[in-house]
C-alpha cells in the first residue's frame, strides 16, 4: 500500500497508537535522521487536591483552562490556571459540581507530577459601569503565558489586559511589572463594552510604555547587541498589538520590530494573538509565532528579519493557527524544533535549520494523548514536553521523550 507523505507507524503499534492518543508522522524529510517519539504519561500530573472546609466537606481544585506553562532550571513545571478568572476562559463549570474550587492561579510541579507550591493573588475586581464581569485586580487578565528566566524568576502575561509581571521563584513577591494594569496601547474607543476599554485590536502598536494584550514573553540571559545589558525582555505583543517589542532588565523601552500584514516581518491584521509566541534562540535569534498565518517569522535581536518557516504538515487538515507556540529540543545545537498546531490539534517534530516537518503526535479528542486547543508549549531539559490546553481541553499533559 502506498501512503504517499502520511505515513503512520507500523500494525504492530497500532494498538498503542489508539491507546494513548498518539500519531506519528514521519515525512521523506525523516530518512536520513534519527526523529524523536514521545509518548503520553497519562499519570502525570498527580490528582490536584480537594482541601476540607471547617465543616469536613471536601471541595476539589479545579484548574480550568490551562493558559499557558513553562519549566525552570530544576524541571518543575509551572501551570497558569484560569478558573478563578470572572471573564474569558475563566469560571468553573456547572459540571464540575457544587463544591468544586478554582485552583490557584500558578500551580507548580516536580518532574513527577507532584505540587510543590502554588500561588497568585484571586482577588476580582468590581465590574466597569456597563460590563457585567470584573477583571482580575493584581494578575494579569485571563493568563496566557510564563517563562521562567535564568535567574528563576517567574514571569507571567495575560491577554486581556496590557500588563507582563515579574515574580519571584516562590510568587511571594512581585519584582516588577512592564506596562499598566487596564491601560493599554489602544485608542479610548477601541472597547467600549470590555472591563478594559483601550485593550484590544488593532492597538496603536506604537508605545513605549504601554502594552495592548501581550501573548508570550522570553528573557534573554545574553548582551543585547546593541547595549550589552543583559537580561532583556521580548515580549509578544500580541492580541492587541502586532509587534515584538524589548524591554531591559528595569522595563525600560529599548526597539519594537513587526506590524500589521502579511509581508516579511508582519503578522497577521485580523483575528487574535499575532504574534502568539516568542522564542529566543541558541542561534541568537528571535523566533515569533504568526498564528493566524501558519509560520514563525525569525529575525536578528536587532529586528531584522531573516527568514519565514512555514507549517505545512503533510496531511489532508486545512487547519489555521498552525504556528501556535514553539520550543527547542535542549541539546545546544538545538537540533529539533517543535511546534505546537493549535488548528490541527498535533504538535510537529521539524527539524530547526531546514525549517522542515520530520514527524509528529496527536490529534482531536479527550483521552490521555488528545489534544483539545493545546495552546502553550514547553520542554524540560530532557527533552520531555508540556502541553497546556484551554477551551475544552482544561488540562496539561506531559509527553516523555522515548529516544
Amino acid at each position: 500500500m502506498k501512503f504517499g507523505w502520511h505515513i503512520y507507524l507500523g500494525v504492530v503499534l497500532l494498538a498503542l497508537v489508539i491507546a494513548l492518543g498518539l500519531w506519528h508522522t514521519p515525512t521523506k524529510a525523516a530518512s536520513a535522521m534519527h526523529v524523536p517519539r514521545y509518548k503520553v504519561d497519562p499519570f502525570w500530573p498527580k490528582p490536584l487536591p480537594a482541601p476540607k472546609d471547617a465543616n469536613g466537606v471536601p471541595h476539589q481544585w479545579v484548574s480550568g483552562e490551562v493558559g499557558g506553562d513553562c519549566v525552570d532550571s530544576h524541571d518543575h513545571v509551572f501551570a497558569l490556571n484560569r478558573a478563578f478568572q470572572k471573564g474569558e476562559g475563566g469560571k468553573l463549570l456547572s459540571q464540575e459540581g457544587t463544591t468544586s474550587i478554582p485552583a490557584p492561579p500558578v500551580i507548580e510541579y516536580d518532574p513527577a507530577g507532584n505540587i510543590v507550591n502554588s500561588w497568585g493573588d484571586t482577588t476580582i475586581a468590581p465590574p466597569r459601569e456597563g460590563t457585567t464581569d470584573g477583571p482580575s485586580a493584581v494578575m494579569p487578565e485571563t493568563l496566557h503565558s510564563c517563562f521562567v528566566d535564568y535567574q528563576d524568576n517567574v514571569w507571567i502575561g495575560g491577554y486581556a489586559d496590557g500588563v507582563v509581571q515579574k515574580y519571584t521563584h516562590d510568587g511571594k513577591t512581585m519584582v516588577l511589572q512592564i506596562g499598566t494594569k487596564g491601560i493599554c496601547d489602544g485608542p479610548d474607543t477601541l472597547s467600549p463594552k470590555r472591563a478594559y476599554p483601550t485593550c484590544g485590536n488593532p492597538g496603536n502598536n506604537s508605545s513605549h510604555t504601554l502594552l495592548n494584550e501581550p501573548a508570550g514573553i522570553a528573557v534573554d540571559p545574553g548582551p543585547d547587541p546593541a547595549t550589552g545589558q543583559v537580561g532583556d525582555v521580548y515580549i509578544a505583543d500580541g492580541y492587541g498589538n502586532h509587534r515584538v517589542v524589548v524591554f531591559d532588565n528595569q522595563g525600560k523601552y529599548v526597539r519594537q520590530f513587526g506590524s500589521a500584514g502579511s509581508g516579511d516581518g508582519q503578522f497577521q491584521a485580523s483575528g487574535a494573538g499575532h504574534p502568539h509566541c516568542v522564542v529566543l534562540g541558541n542561534d541568537n535569534l528571535v523566533y515569533a509565532c504568526d498564528r493566524g498565518q501558519n509560520r514563525i517569522e525569525v529575525f536578528d535581536k536587532m529586528g531584522n528579519f531573516k527568514r519565514h518557516i512555514l507549517v505545512n504538515p503533510p496531511t489532508q487538515l486545512q487547519a489555521t493557527g498552525r504556528a501556535a507556540g514553539v520550543v527547542f529540543s535542549p541539546d545546544k545545537a538545538q537540533r529539533f524544533m517543535y511546534d505546537e498546531d493549535q488548528g490541527s490539534e498535533a504538535i510537529w517534530i521539524m527539524d530547526h535549520s531546514l525549517g522542515t516537518i520530520l514527524g509528529g503526535f496527536g490529534h482531536g479528542g479527550h483521552a490521555a494523548g488528545d489534544f483539545t486547543s493545546p495552546h502553550t508549549l514547553a520542554i524540560d531539559s530532557k527533552g520531555n514536553l508540556y502541553v497546556a490546553e484551554t477551551g475544552g481541553g482544561r488540562r496539561i499533559q506531559k509527553f516523555v521523550l522515548q529516544h
